[in-house]
């Protein structure tokens, strides 16, 4: 329902229906009602929203979840997002049937028609990063969606005026800044500048007077020169690249029972650091070692992987009979030293915090705001996330529990990037639509209106800590020394039952 042809027409009537001016706020009764779905996915949408507004004063961005309703999301910034589901994912080179299979949010994965047939096992022996867009191929697609449909974009945020033609449309110094949502000037996750102060038409106004408006003609020239000079860049990276130019790499660490060249790290310009290929082995990473990353754990197979830092997103594909740890993921840590033109919403859409895709029967523990499961069989999920868990796609036999660890740093780090203990929506999973039609390849001709499988909760008897072992030295006093989440009381009175069983008997 999210999903429009021609995105321009429908939001232009939905921006009038909700409100005559941007200033109101919307709530998720009013867009339910106005886009005539459910109550649980209008809230969906404005949980979601605020997981990658630009503005970190924007009141949805710090509302408690039983205000966010009453707070709603800002219209410009609603209009935006739901104009950005047009946006389809760079298609992995190899794909036999690319023009069928396309990822737009809410639907799965693009790279589903080409890898759900294969197993997790034989995703390792496909060499699947082969096959898969580089992060500046991705940047590259992203910038282009941009200079294509900029001037639709800027019509949505633009006032009409006395005149005759598009020399009728204006935009406002306020309105001009929701263009943050999806443009970003300065370090890569930073706060940088205000998007009007590198703008020449409003960077010396008076902030005691209210700036004039600027023709949207202005604003559209002005922003097409910055796109195509970012697209060279990335371009000239690409082309540095292909010549042979070293890579950064990042030596792993690893336990004494893994083997030095099972586990392959790289760490991107950007700063998305990637685990591949780990086998039979455990392998650590530390805060220290994950500078403000991204971490994507791709291919690893019947190994214990522990992610112990803060991070912005995460993503775990293609992984089998394995355990992975996540430490705190949220988008409030600072960036990396990059400077460039940087597209905010595109990745945060595609992880939704973190993503777990195409896995099978792993045991997955994270503390997250936001965690999204694509594709999935006989997993275990150990949740401590303040949203609910979103499930989509062709999922089997999902079990999740509530968060099941701790290590000494790990609620400096949920403080880091904002998480809330006190909230564990863990039992909550809310499975989005249906498989997705146009995914011919991923599942059996004759299924594609079949509903999507939700998670059961694991039996409490089951339920079981993790013990991640202390590698870290002269920890702070203040430091975690229980799990961070509170347990409900089956799990708390299961948890008690196995440490007595587990005491040595004194009699």
């Amino acid at each position: 329902k999210l999903i429009f042809t021609d995105p321009v027409q429908p939001l232009t009537q939905l921006k009038e229906k909700l409100s005559s001016s941007f200033a109101l706020r919307v709530g998720s009764a009013a867009l339910a009602d106005a886009l005539q779905i459910s109550s649980d996915h209008a809230r969906l949408i404005l949980d979601t929203l605020s997981s990658v507004l630009h503005s970190e004063s924007d009141p949805l961005v710090t509302a408690r979840p039983e205000d966010v309703d009453s707070i709603g999301a800002d219209l410009r910034d609603l209009v935006l997002f739901l104009y950005i589901q047009s946006y389809k994912r760079l298609l992995p080179r190899s794909h036999k049937d690319s023009a069928a299979v396309a990822d737009v949010w809410p639907s799965t994965s693009a790279f589903d028609g080409y890898l759900s047939a294969l197993s997790p096992l034989q995703l390792v022996r496909s060499n699947t990063r082969r096959f898969m867009p580089s992060q500046a191929d991705e940047e590259a697609h992203q910038l282009s969606y941009l200079q294509k449909h900029l001037a639709n974009i800027l019509s949505l945020l633009s006032e009409h005026v006395e005149g005759e033609g598009k020399e009728s449309m204006v935009l406002t110094i306020e309105g001009f800044e929701h263009l943050g949502f999806l443009i970003h000037f300065g370090d890569k996750g930073s706060e940088g500048v205000p998007l009007s102060q590198a703008a020449p038409f409003f960077a010396n106004s008076d902030p005691d007077m209210p700036a004039v408006p600027v023709l949207a003609s202005q604003v559209h020239d002005w922003l097409l020169e910055i796109i195509a000079a970012s697209l060279e860049h990335v371009s000239e990276k690409n082309s540095a690249k292909e010549s042979g130019s070293p890579s950064s790499s990042d030596q792993d660490i690893a336990m004494s029972d893994a083997s030095p060249s099972s586990a392959k790290a790289s760490q991107s310009v950007r700063s998305s650091f990637f685990i591949e290929g780990v086998s039979k082995s455990s392998y650590v990473k530390q805060a220290s070692d994950l500078k403000n990353s991204s971490v994507k754990v791709i291919n690893c197979h019947d190994s214990v992987i522990y992610v112990l830092a803060p991070l912005r997103y995460a993503t775990i594909y293609g992984c089998s009979d394995a355990t992975i740890v996540l430490g705190a993921v949220g988008k409030s840590v600072s960036g990396s030293n990059v400077k460039t033109l940087i597209l905010p919403p595109f990745e945060n859409l595609s992880s939704k915090a973190v993503r777990v895709e195409h896995c099978e029967r792993v045991h997955v523990i994270l503390a997250s705001k936001r965690v999204c499961i694509v594709n999935c069989r006989e997993c275990i999920f150990f949740l401590g996330v303040n949203q609910r868990p979103l499930i989509v796609g062709d999922n089997h036999k999902l079990q999740v529990a509530p968060y099941n660890t701790f290590y000494s740093q790990l609620e400096e780090h949920m403080t880091e990037v904002g998480i809330d203990a006190t909230i564990n929506r863990w039992h909550e999973p809310l499975a989005l639509g249906v498989i997705d039609p146009h995914d011919s390849l991923s599942h059996p001709a004759g299924v594609a209106d079949a509903q999507t499988e939700s998670a059961a909760c694991l039996d409490p008897d089951q339920f079981t800590n993790f013990l991640i072992p202390n590698w870290f030295e002269g920890e702070p006093t203040k430091s975690t020394r229980n799990n961070p989440f509170p347990l409900p009381d089956p799990y708390f009175t299961s948890q008690q039952r196995n440490v007595i069983a587990l005491k040595p008997n004194r009699g």
